[in-house]
């Protein structure tokens, strides 16, 4: 058990590591941040999807015959959240800072927090769900951590203050989720493990399907198919390699 929990913490560590990387990169190397963060999005869009399809949900199938309800709870409770905050988004439209920059932020940090409830349920099934459910979420910090720090300097902030909360938000919540699910979630029995992991993979489905895909349609950079087709090619080896 004990190693679990620093495998899991471990990994929670290393996804606010990778978000602070992004947040330090579009600060410091502007141009570069913009041009590329596509290509992150659409090769974690790929691991993301792929993985939760192609492993968590079979596994929490096999755990709880009730798994899929909670696959669409997990994908519905997003949907949901996120269309609570574009409404209070658009309902505070007037106020420049608080709609732009805090909103959004306090809704990513929510999502990064929860990050940290799947490390948790994840490694607490198998090391190797884990590690393969962290791969996508990790891959998909970087970008997380160049959007909420863009949202913060377009609703006004300063360098310093877009920095620091950015980081609170999209970065800090992730391992601080870990910590405050971990002595719960370790004491669970297999049936309602199953039911947790099923809803992991809803969330997980959301972000990469509604989230992430739509930004790369918009763009539409020369290789970002590339790149998503990279992203499941690395999960189904994975995936299959194990098997």
């Amino acid at each position: 058990m004990e190693n679990i929990f620093w495998t899991a913490f471990g990994a929670s560590l290393s996804a606010a590591m990778v978000t602070s990387v992004g947040i330090y990169v579009i600060r410091r190397f502007d141009q570069w941040g913009r041009k590329n963060t596509i290509y992150f999005i659409c090769f974690a869009a790929g691991v993301l999807i792929s993985v939760s399809f192609l492993h968590v949900v079979p596994k929490a199938f096999s755990m709880n015959q009730s798994a899929p309800f909670y696959l669409f709870a997990g994908y519905l409770s997003l949907h949901l959240f996120n269309r609570f905050i574009n409404a209070f988004v658009c309902d505070k439209a007037s106020d420049t800072h608080y709609g732009i920059g805090l909103v959004p932020m306090l809704g990513i940090g929510f999502h990064s927090l929860i990050d940290g409830f799947i490390y948790s349920i994840t490694f607490m099934v198998s090391i190797f769900t884990g590690v393969l459910t962290a791969i996508g979420m990790v891959l998909h910090e970087f970008p997380e951590g160049i959007i909420t720090y863009l949202l913060l300097k377009r609703g006004g902030f300063k360098d310093k203050t877009s920095l620091c909360l950015a980081f609170l938000a999209a970065a800090l919540t992730t391992p601080v989720g870990m910590l405050m699910s971990y002595p719960f979630i370790s004491r669970l029995d297999k049936p309602l493990l199953g039911a947790l992991l099923a809803f992991s993979p809803g969330a997980l489905i959301y972000v990469g399907a509604t989230h992430l895909l739509p930004q790369a349609e918009k763009e539409q950079k020369k290789y970002s198919l590339f790149a998503l087709l990279a992203g499941i090619l690395v999960a189904v080896v994975i995936v299959y390699s194990k098997a």
